[in-house]
């Protein structure tokens, strides 16, 4: 399951943007967050997505959510205008956001290609 994020675990595992000003990740492994609101449709359908893939990258690619409405200064931090979106972050180099509901296979292809992440089933 992915983790949910608060903005004060957010501070501590992703990005104190309080302490830095440049795009500083806190975290060992790369990220991938879900920005999602209960309300909205699409969310409901990349949710159980994000956590099967939580699940089948366990140790290689750290999953969180981010509902977008408790958490109203995190999705401004990032402007997030359109949900569901997800933002992949490499150990190293600038995150990429990517807006929309994207199935598991597109989902999947982002991991690899800006993540450097390929096949969690592949040792």
């Amino acid at each position: 399951m992915a983790e949910h994020l608060t903005k004060q675990t957010f501070l501590e595992k992703i990005f104190d943007f309080e302490k830095n000003k440049e795009w500083k990740y806190e975290g060992t492994l790369p990220a991938v967050i879900d920005f999602w609101a209960e309300w909205c449709g699409p969310c409901r359908m990349v949710g159980p997505v994000i956590d099967e893939l939580s699940n089948e990258y366990k140790g290689k690619v750290n999953f969180y959510k981010i509902n977008t409405e408790t958490e109203q200064e995190l999705s401004a931090a990032f402007g997030i205008r359109s949900i569901p979106s997800l933002l992949f972050i490499p150990v190293e180099g600038q995150p990429k956001m990517a807006t929309g509901a994207y199935p598991k296979e597109d989902i999947i292809n982002i991991i690899k290609q800006e993540l450097n992440v390929h096949d969690p089933t592949v040792v």
